[in-house]
């Protein structure tokens, strides 16, 4: 996934609003971008912080910036807008570049299952069981190397994880796809102190049948793309170091 246009260097003032953040580009001009991320952002919108803007050109947009990248003083990149996710998740899924995935030949999209929700991917194949997979964006960092989810409190997380184990249950794949969006990522673990919920709907979808599989994002200023696959640390032994 490339983005549209250059991106453009900025420094940000403050994120505001969940969806607002005030930045100042180098010559000096400060402006407002929509910054599309409901989450935390714990670490990654710090004042001072090196942002990478997206100009938008559409006049029907009230705010002519979207803010993409976040660039940590060690030089990783992270994405910021997590609806890029599915978007690079697609285009692997398209190529057949998620390894354990590449078989299946059809790939839906927003596919209505579970109560009420849809399904970010439900992919078929010849003599396949159907395939439901579920995309998270992956951007807090806590400690070095382990990327955490969620950063805040997720009932809807804890829902799709409710559904994804009643597909599993029922005789198809069940797959919970942890996309990394941070290029300084070396595992990946369930961040039970923030959402006990979360973690217990998680433990209890893996124990139904739901497959957890994470990758890293291939992250630059000229775009993203799915990285390597990253191992998953159990909640209880992601401080000591232990890989499940």
């Amino acid at each position: 996934m490339r983005f549209e246009a250059p991106l453009v260097p900025a420094r940000l003032i403050r994120r505001y609003k969940r969806f607002l953040a005030d930045c100042v580009l180098e010559d000096g001009t400060e402006v407002t971008a929509h910054c599309a991320n409901p989450g935390a952002m714990t670490g990654l919108a710090e004042p001072g912080t090196r942002a990478w803007l997206l100009p938008v050109s559409d006049p029907k947009r009230k705010l002519q910036w979207s803010w993409k990248l976040a660039e940590l003083p060690t030089g990783a990149l992270a994405c910021i807008d997590t609806g890029l996710a599915n978007r690079i998740v697609a285009e692997a899924l398209a190529d057949g570049r998620v390894p354990g995935l590449a078989a299946y030949q059809t790939v839906r999209r927003e596919v209505a299952y579970g109560q009420g929700s849809r399904v970010d991917f439900l992919l078929g194949g010849d003599d396949l069981l159907p395939a439901y997979v579920e995309v998270k964006s992956v951007t807090l960092m806590r400690e070095a190397g382990l990327a955490e989810f969620p950063d805040t409190v997720t009932a809807r997380g804890a829902r799709h994880l409710a559904e994804l184990a009643e597909m599993a249950a029922g005789g198809a794949r069940a797959v919970l796809f942890y996309l990394v969006q941070r290029s300084d990522a070396e595992a990946v673990s369930v961040a039970a102190d923030i959402d006990p919920a979360y973690a217990q709907a998680f433990t209890a979808a893996r124990q139904a049948g739901v497959e957890v599989m994470c990758h890293a994002a291939a992250i630059s200023t000229d775009g993203i793309s799915i990285g390597r696959a990253l191992p998953f640390r159990d909640a209880r032994s992601a401080r000591s170091g232990g890989i499940c």
